[in-house]
């Protein structure tokens, strides 16, 4: 595996790596999203790098190396010496934003025989990530695992934007599929947000929207929680985002809250939480954080028998606002456990897709680092 990457800030182009021309390259291109919607900016990126396999996502803060940047594009161009992907894009609009259908549809597209790992890079504004996993698993096969994200738009929450090939736009959805007997690829996804509170009971809610908690209205009963800061709904909910168990699985997963509704006094949250479901606030300190990270790429790297040569990371915007000045700090801890020879690029996004530890089906989570690492 060969790699070349460089971010573009104030117009200009930083190199990470030895600038190099490579062969068939996939190429990751994480950015600001009004960048991603500058013409200008695209064609310039693409003089810069004149591949093929272009794939575009608007994020919440850009992760290049140990660094965490904002207002830029990062480009990861990656060469594939031993192995290979194919990729595959729809748009949820293409689906009457009915984003299990898009899942299925994706799925379809992709070839099967040596398929070793799907990667989903979806939009954040209209899809539901727990139903477009849901969509992608429906057919698949059993040994092969889907891990991804969810792209960002810093903290306003207005669109995402993503494409493969195309110049980026509104409700794509990018299915990366890789190839190869000789691929290693490992995964994981911790938080390190802490419970606090009464556990109560979802007694209404319908896909990703949460109308009654405790027979209540949910944004109510959430506004009396955060009292002052619900001023500043529906942005405050990222540090306060919700712990759900659902019926009949083992673990809880976090939800962040998107968007909320006044009028109906309902909170529009980025994966399912079905009625029945038990839910709880949560809160997270930046020492907590880090420790989660940390956490992460300990079990990513449980047992692999090769060290990874490209990190995927994936965290969600949540965390960088808690972290703050001090967000580079997870990036740190990440790489100090996956070693200083691997190439590290990744976003800050609106959720995250992996499996739990031992278990091969995808989840979304949100307020986790979670790790894809690769090698071959």
């Amino acid at each position: 595996m060969k790699t070349v990457q460089a971010y573009k800030k104030d117009n200009t182009w930083v190199y990470l790596t030895d600038k190099k021309a490579l062969n068939n390259p996939l190429v990751l291109v994480f950015g600001n999203r009004f960048l991603l919607e500058n013409s200008i900016v695209i064609d310039d990126l693409r003089k810069e790098f004149p591949y093929e396999h272009l794939v575009f996502g608007s994020t919440s803060g850009e992760i290049a190396d140990k660094n965490v940047i904002e207002n830029s594009i990062a480009v990861t161009a990656i060469e594939f010496e031993k192995s290979s992907f194919i990729i595959k894009r729809d748009n949820i609009l293409s689906h009457n934003k009915n984003a299990f259908e898009l899942g299925k549809s994706l799925y379809e597209q992709m070839p099967k025989e040596n398929l070793k790992h799907l990667f989903v890079l979806s939009e954040g504004s209209f899809v539901n990530g727990s139903s477009l996993i849901a969509g992608l698993e429906d057919n698949v096969f059993k040994n092969v695992c889907i891990t991804g994200g969810m792209c960002g738009d810093d903290a306003r929450f207005v669109k995402t934007v993503a494409s493969y090939k195309e110049n980026p736009k509104e409700g794509e959805v990018i299915l990366i599929g890789f190839y190869g007997e000789s691929l290693e690829i490992t995964f994981a996804s911790v938080g390190g947000w802490q419970s606090f509170g009464p556990e109560r009971v979802i007694t209404k809610s319908e896909g990703n929207t949460l109308y009654e908690i405790d027979g209540k209205p949910a944004l109510s009963l959430y506004k009396k929680y955060l009292g002052d800061k619900a001023e500043e709904l529906p942005q405050a909910s990222l540090l306060y985002p919700l712990n759900v168990t659902i019926p009949g699985k083992k673990a809880p997963v976090v939800r962040t809250i998107l968007n909320i509704d006044n009028n109906t006094q309902s909170m529009i949250l980025a994966g399912d939480a079905p009625e029945e479901s038990l839910v709880q606030l949560m809160m997270a300190t930046v020492d907590g954080i880090a420790d989660g990270a940390n956490k992460a790429a300990l079990y990513a790297m449980h047992n692999r028998k090769t060290m990874p040569q490209l990190a995927l990371l994936i965290s969600c915007v949540g965390r960088k606002l808690v972290m703050n000045q001090r967000v580079e700090e997870e990036i740190e801890q990440v790489k100090e456990m996956i070693g200083d020879t691997t190439t590290i690029t990744g976003f800050y996004s609106y959720g995250e897709m992996a499996p739990f530890v031992n278990s091969n089906f995808c989840e979304l989570h949100n307020q986790t680092m979670t790790l894809t690492l690769i090698s071959e």
